[in-house]
């Protein structure tokens, strides 16, 4: 039976969820990675949620929910106006984001496969910004 990248995805979040919850420093403060996940969930537009990301990260596959927030976070500014065919363009390259690392061990390459993702969707973001003006 041959698994998909996502569901090798799902596998990482869970066993994050699971484990208890460790603090990193970030932004000057000691917090979870779900406090950091909130952070840039919270902060406004794609460019700040990936600073956040960047100077947030682990290197581990803690960085999965972070990278998948800065990625919605990101969408938000370009997925409704994203014509079919950009569309699946945008999900023809991020399955190759998926598919780079899917037979490497090591949660460094989540981390990998996180960052690949969240900064397709910045670049997206980025071209919207740059139609608009």
């Amino acid at each position: 039976m041959r698994f998909g990248p996502g569901l090798a995805i799902l596998a990482v979040i869970f066993s994050i969820a699971g484990s208890p919850a460790f603090a990193v420093v970030c932004m000057h403060e000691s917090m979870t990675v779900d406090e950091i996940v909130d952070a840039i969930s919270a902060t406004p537009g794609c460019e700040r949620a990936m600073a956040i990301f960047r100077d947030c990260q682990l290197g581990a596959s803690g960085d999965v929910p972070m990278g998948a927030a800065v990625e919605k976070k990101c969408e938000a500014d370009f997925m409704p106006r994203l014509t079919a065919a950009t569309k699946k363009s945008y999900q023809r390259e991020m399955g190759v984001c998926d598919r780079k690392y899917t037979n490497e061990d090591g949660t460094m390459y989540r981390s990998f496969t996180a960052f690949c993702r969240a900064e397709i969707a910045q670049r997206y973001s980025r071209q919207q910004r740059n139609a608009l003006r």
